[in-house]
């Protein structure tokens, strides 16, 4: 057995990496006093939409109540449809039924995994309201056709970002393309918080003022609620930690572009194996290096005996979940979803990777398939 270990990933090392500012962020918030809906929230919800390119962003609890409030305030209301994909993590369809939404689902485009647009419109009926794209594994969907297909609808369209933090589409960031983006900053995500945290950016001045109010019970100033609200709130302490890691994400996505590159590169040819595409036009920041494998099983079971971490994103598409299973009868639309379901695979992509792990896994790789 290898004396090489390489994890999918080790938060550790991402703390110990950022241990100084990150540190010194608590410690500022601890010695203010001010935990919630404080200086700290507001200083990181102007950074990252400058970072966005938006006008507006908008700290919420979690990716997930990103997704929910934006759709909210999309107008989204129980009976409404919003399209998306099986292709995704639950919380995208978990957002859809808190709004009292149903999920209308189309199928991927084989090459990026993402929404495949010649699919949407075959799905639009009088109930749809909006398109949820989710860019997924770190790539932008294609999101000119998307969005022109929502202006001759007159749809909305609010953009899953929980895995595109500095993903780009024809030079614009995720979530500033569609009419709002929805960021998770959950603590394995490109940009990670210590904790649950997220976030709505838009340039809508309407939607953000919505989302500002519902996040804290609809309340317009202290005691005063103009419309009926939740409580989600990113706190002080993820947001000073988020504000100081900002900073370094960009590097962090270079890195994990440098070591994608070198995946694709040493296992382009291999037997067996299909690697993830960077679509023309788009800026992919590798949350996920997602390779397609035939005979997965004995894939996985090779790289675990030689001390390399594998995972699946998603083994069972969200139209195959029991909690979904209103969603069985949409199969028929989902043949790439099916297909890929059963032979995707996740390499380890983090930062701090050294080029020596980085070569026992193409090394590992290539074992396994007898090169």
């Amino acid at each position: 057995m290898s004396e090489i270990i390489v994890p999918f990933g080790d938060l550790k090392l991402d703390y110990s990496h950022n241990k100084a500012q990150v540190d010194a962020a608590i410690a500022e918030v601890l010695a203010s006093g001010w935990f919630i809906l404080g200086g700290k929230l507001e200083e990181f919800e102007q950074a990252f939409a400058r970072y966005c390119g938006a006008e507006f962003a908008v700290g919420v609890g979690s990716g997930t109540e990103a997704l929910h409030l934006a759709l909210l305030s999309c107008g989204v209301e129980p009976g409404d449809e919003v399209i998306t994909v099986a292709n995704t993590c639950v919380p995208t369809l978990s957002a859809i039924t808190f709004a009292g939404a149903y999920p209308v689902l189309v199928d991927i485009d084989p090459k990026s995994y993402t929404m495949d647009p010649t699919k949407i419109e075959e799905r639009i009926s009088p109930k749809t309201k909006c398109i949820m794209p989710v860019n997924i594994y770190g790539q932008c969907a294609d999101m000119e056709p998307i969005c022109e297909i929502a202006r001759r609808h007159s749809l909305k369209v609010v953009e899953d970002c929980a895995q595109a933090h500095g993903a780009k589409y024809g030079g614009r960031h995720a979530g500033a393309i569609g009419h709002s983006g929805c960021y998770s900053f959950y603590p394995s995500k490109n940009l990670g918080a210590y904790g649950d945290a997220g976030m709505v950016v838009t340039s809508d001045p309407d939607m953000a003022e919505y989302i500002r109010k519902a996040r804290n019970y609809g309340q317009e100033k202290r005691y005063y609620h103009s419309i009926k609200g939740f409580n989600s709130r990113l706190d002080e302490m993820q947001a000073a930690i988020l504000l100081a890691k900002l900073p370094g994400l960009d590097a962090n996505n270079n890195r994990r572009r440098e070591i994608a590159a070198r995946y694709n590169f040493a296992l382009a040819s291999v037997n067996g194996i299909t690697c993830p595409m960077e679509m023309a036009g788009r800026h992919h920041v590798y949350h996920l290096y997602v390779l397609q494998v035939k005979g997965r099983d004995s894939f996985q079971e090779f790289l675990k005996s030689r001390n390399v971490g594998t995972m699946i994103h998603y083994p069972v598409p969200i139209h195959r979940q029991q909690s979904y299973s209103e969603c069985a009868n949409q199969a028929v639309y989902l043949p790439v979803t099916d297909e890929l379901s059963g032979q995707i695979v996740s390499l380890p992509v983090f930062p701090e990777m050294t080029d020596d792990q980085v070569e026992h896994v193409i090394e590992s790789v290539r074992m396994w398939a007898g090169e």
